[in-house]
């Protein structure tokens, strides 16, 4: 077989958004607006769990993790967009690309464990309530984040192993604002069907199957709640309707990116939500329809403000 020398492709070329200025202005104040909303809510989030006694419980264990990973998922796309909006020439090192990349895919399976997690405790929450402590027991939120974090750092490493090495000798702009694997594959001077249809497959399954799981187990617990009434029943529900909404909103784009033959302008919009507005709904959707949140949260505010005045 002949020896192909292939050019090191040193950095890439994003397209961005758009052209217009006017547009640019505006997507840098509404994504700075939301990105330093979603910063301050999820802190405050991660803050008073952490702070208040009373919600020194599974559930809200998990939900200070998924904020964590809001802040991540965020951090690691949302700075390099909201700076390149001022730049006519954006780039990003290969090395930058692989990094983003790799903590896209690496935060990103973190969450769909970590949302498979909260439904299960909400299951056990409802549907087994005398062995709920016994089941969710401090070691299980454990195993559940210690999972969450293998599966996702297997997932991220999996994917990288194939497209590290892929030879890059020509084109090096993306059609995008952000690296992720369709767009760097396609720039490979070689038939990348296959390769292609592979990270499809294992991303879109991974979506896809834990969006499946997540919907099949919401439905079991709506059904065991409609089916055995009671005072605590609209509580209930309206904490599944904050999961399912969150649910949602994370899973739709992803699954679209994954599974969606072709590359159209809706995956530019869909990624900037994925990015910017899903991390400051997360806290705004778990804490306006959370009154044990939003009383921990008060209490956690008094404490603070009492202590400066002591101070």
């Amino acid at each position: 077989m002949k020896r192909v020398n292939h050019s090191v492709t040193s950095e890439f070329v994003f397209l961005g958004l758009t052209n217009s200025w006017d547009i640019q202005m505006l997507l840098f104040l509404v994504s700075s607006m939301l990105y330093v909303a979603s910063m301050i809510g999820n802190f405050l989030i991660i803050f008073t769990v952490a702070s208040d006694p009373h919600l020194h419980s599974p559930m809200y264990f998990l939900l200070s993790n998924l904020s964590f990973i809001d802040v991540g998922i965020s951090s690691a796309i949302s700075p390099k967009m909201i700076y390149d909006l001022f730049k006519k020439h954006k780039v990003i090192s290969f090395r930058g690309c692989i990094i983003q990349i790799f903590f896209i895919h690496a935060i990103g399976g973190v969450e769909m464990v970590l949302l498979i997690a909260m439904a299960f405790d909400r299951y056990v929450a409802i549907c087994k309530p005398l062995r709920y402590l016994i089941i969710m027991s401090p070691q299980m939120c454990i195993f559940f984040l210690i999972t969450a974090w293998v599966v996702g750092l297997m997932h991220s490493v999996i994917q990288l192993v194939f497209i590290v090495n892929l030879p890059l000798c020509g084109p090096n702009i993306l059609d995008s604002f952000y690296c992720d694997l369709p767009q760097f594959i396609k720039l490979a001077c070689m038939d990348t069907y296959r390769l292609e249809l592979l990270i499809s497959i294992s991303s879109g399954f991974m979506s896809v199957g834990s969006f499946f799981i997540l919907i099949i187990s919401y439905m079991v617990i709506i059904f065991t709640v409609l089916k055995y009434s009671s005072s605590g029943s609209y509580k209930a529900l309206s904490t599944l309707s904050a999961h399912v909404t969150v649910v949602v909103l994370f899973f739709g784009p992803a699954i679209f990116f994954y599974t969606w033959p072709s590359s159209t302008h809706l995956d530019k919009f869909l990624a900037l939500f994925d990015a910017v507005v899903t991390p400051f709904l997360n806290p705004v959707i778990y804490t306006l329809r959370n009154q044990e949140m939003k009383m921990a949260m008060r209490r956690v505010f008094r404490h603070l403000m009492g202590y400066r005045q002591i101070s």
